[in-house]
């Protein structure tokens, strides 16, 4: 969904009493305020109005005559709480008339304005910062704010009005401003749906985030990446981001200029062709969580986070690995919970990573990790793999510590743990398999696996050669009848001069065969013929 664009201005406010509510004894009044397309509902009891009016007239701002008065006889009467409902509007909108920009602590608070309106909002944070914006900095917290917060100060600023509006010194809008120029850890929660009792609905709600001139941390989730503004300018500070629940595309994020420009290149790269823009690398991310999103492709974006180390790419809609090539930093990288079926040549893309998470994808071969040699911690758990020879692949590995091949079909596989293990060789004892360390039993089995291999490999190689042999006894019994079968070739001389034998001959004999010696078969026997 798109998001919405910045009003130009805040319309005007509206109040209804739009109906009531028994409760045990006493009656509430459900009263509807709207600030522009916004609009919520704030229940109240007749008491809470008397309550608000004592506060008002106190401070000598309204007449104490306003309030329609206490009845104490047939206060829930039907016909009683329809005019008191007519009477409470009257009273709400005459105190909004009367306030027309400035409104009183108490009323706003009634009518939820902290809550739901831009100016109560800003307001309210701004004697939030106040009173604890010091302290908070100073203890390095990750600080939580809601899109809502984030557009009632942008909009605010966009609006270009006095930066204190009620008079009170503890909200004007300077303490926000010096709070997030300060702020290194932020934290940005979305809503689904209506917030509260509103209609108002955060992921279409803008905000502007180059307010914030020192954050190091950000993490961002349920919000639509079109609602984002202002990302770009944290590229010289930031060193993690996390957002999750918020896009499709790594481009929205890390390049939003790219709806600007139709060819663009990361600073500092060589391009072969003609560009419309060349967009500044984030200087200082080393880690980028993108977990969690609707990514099905990793794309050409990733030039502009050249120091990554850090990726987490799990749980979005991945089939391909592609251009990761281009982060010559990674050491972690998370592909778990996607859709990959084969990943070839993982190094070529990887290249020098020491953990990968390939957990919850549909992988039945291991063949593209076979040169992952800086290796140490790989994740297999939950994918498709059903051969134990597919282990081979990744047993020659020599870094390799930790690996998880749990919830596999190859796990049913009697001794499976032993099998895998001496997948390994001598290394066997050094890897630790789903999380549990190899056992001093275990290393014994594995033992005798490997001599079983051993020798059934030297089996195989003399089975082998007597396979040759057969088949060399068996070409040469397909000659025919008088000759040798198992005489080996002899010279020509040799071969004619035995042709004027006897006709019998002796297949034991090793130096007079004619099997291999065609062309002197032809000619032999003639001469024989001939004495």
């Amino acid at each position: 969904m798109e998001s919405a664009s910045f009003p130009e201005d805040v319309l005007e406010r509206k109040v209804c009493v739009v109906g009531s509510e028994p409760v045990e004894n006493y009656t509430v009044y459900i009263i509807e305020v709207s600030d522009g397309e916004h609009r919520w509902t704030v229940k109240h009891r007749y008491s809470d109005f008397h309550d608000l009016h004592e506060k008002l007239t106190a401070e000598k701002k309204v007449d104490r005559r306003l309030l329609p008065p206490k009845k104490m006889l047939g206060k829930n009467s039907k016909s009683l709480v329809e005019r008191r409902q007519k009477e409470l509007e009257l009273y709400l909108q005459t105190l909004l008339q009367q306030f027309p920009k400035a409104t009183p602590s108490p009323l706003a608070c009634f009518l939820h304005f902290h809550l739901y309106e831009i100016n109560g909002i800003t307001a309210a944070l701004a004697e939030e910062l106040f009173n604890k914006g010091e302290q908070l900095l100073q203890a390095g917290e990750v600080f939580s704010l809601f899109p809502l917060q984030l557009y009632s100060v942008s909009q605010q600023l966009r609006l270009a009005k006095p930066t204190c509006c009620s008079g009170d010194a503890k909200t004007d809008l300077g303490h926000i401003l010096d709070f997030t120029c300060r702020l290194r850890y932020l934290k940005v929660s979305g809503t689904r749906g209506p917030v509260g009792s509103s209609n108002i609905q955060e992921s279409s709600l803008p905000f502007d985030l180059s307010v914030f001139k020192s954050l190091l941390q950000i993490e961002i989730s349920e919000c639509s990446s079109q609602q984002i503004r202002g990302l770009s300018s944290l590229r010289s500070s930031l060193a993690t981001l996390s957002i999750h629940h918020s896009m499709e595309t790594m481009t929205s994020i890390l390049v939003p200029e790219s709806s600007e420009f139709s060819q663009w290149e990361a600073e500092g790269a060589e391009s072969g062709c003609p560009v419309t823009a060349v967009i500044p690398v984030w200087r200082n991310l080393t880690t980028l969580d993108m977990s969690h999103n609707g990514i099905s492709t990793i794309d050409s974006s990733v030039k502009l986070i050249p120091k990554v180390e850090f990726l987490d790419l799990s749980h979005n809609k991945l089939s391909t690995v592609e251009n990761l090539q281009h982060l010559y930093n990674l050491v972690h990288v998370d592909l778990s919970y996607n859709c990959l079926q084969v990943l070839e040549a993982a190094h070529t893309r990887l290249g020098n990573i020491k953990t990968l998470s390939l957990a919850g994808n549909q992988l039945q071969q291991l063949s593209g990790l076979t040169k992952l040699y800086s290796l140490v911690n790989l994740d297999l758990s939950h994918n498709q793999l059903d051969q134990l020879e597919e282990i081979r692949n990744i047993g020659s590995l020599p870094c390799l510590e930790k690996l998880n091949l749990s919830s596999n079909p190859m796990c049913i596989i009697p001794d499976y743990r032993t099998k895998v293990l001496a997948q390994f060789g001598d290394r066997a004892s050094e890897v630790c398999l789903d999380g549990k360390v190899t056992t001093e039993k275990e290393l014994d089995t594995v033992e005798v696996l490997k001599a079983i291999q051993k020798a059934k490999e030297v089996k195989d190689r003399m089975s082998s050669g007597d396979k040759k042999i057969s088949e060399e006894t068996r070409l040469s019994a397909a000659a025919p009848p008088h000759l040798s079968s198992s005489s080996s070739p002899p010279s020509s001389s040799s071969c004619c001069s035995s042709a004027v034998a006897p006709p019998t001959v002796t297949s034991s004999s090793s130096s007079s065969s004619f099997s291999s010696c065609p062309a002197q078969q032809a000619s032999c026997p003639s001469q024989g013929n001939h004495k």
